[in-house]
């Protein structure tokens, strides 16, 4: 069985002043999939501790990490910075995909900066914070998961 991590990036949440449910739903989306949810983290909108809980999470070999939050225009939305500092490499398809689904319901979609990478053998999934959008993108890659997770554990074998 997979294993997936979630993180939510928000100084609201973080603070107790708003309910993380983001997280929650992404949480019972992964397990809903078949993944087993080891652990889910809040953290707030600072670049080192976004990166540090991204680090910890790969760290405990999940398959996947999933953040939510940071993702937008605000001065405060620096989760693919945070990302993109402890990537290996990027997947540019995946955010690209995540758009694209967003798209479909909303205009506003194109100002989001999700975006996926790689560290050591954890795809990386930044989603963004709004309940509506972390669940439409991260229905949008599902499907690409388990191919991504055995890629990324060597099974590079193709049917």
């Amino acid at each position: 069985m997979s294993s997936a991590y979630v993180i939510t990036v928000s100084d609201g949440v973080s603070a107790k002043t708003r309910e993380d449910e983001s997280g929650r739903a992404l949480v019972r989306i992964l397990k809903d999939a078949g993944f087993q949810v080891s652990d889910s983290v809040v953290v707030p909108d600072e670049r080192q501790r976004i990166a540090d809980a991204i680090v910890a999470a790969a760290d405990t070999g999940a398959d996947v990490v999933v953040t939510t939050g940071g993702t937008g225009l605000g001065p405060r939305d620096v989760t693919p910075q945070a990302t993109s500092a402890v990537i290996d490499f990027e997947v540019p398809g995946i955010g690209e995909a995540m758009r694209r689904a967003g798209a479909a319901n909303t205009p506003m979609a194109a100002l989001s900066r999700s975006m996926a990478g790689v560290r050591g053998q954890t795809l990386i999934i930044n989603v963004p914070g709004s309940p509506k959008g972390a669940t439409e993108s991260l229905a949008a890659v599902l499907p690409t998961l388990a191919h991504a997770i055995k890629l990324l554990h060597g099974d590079t074998k193709h049917a």
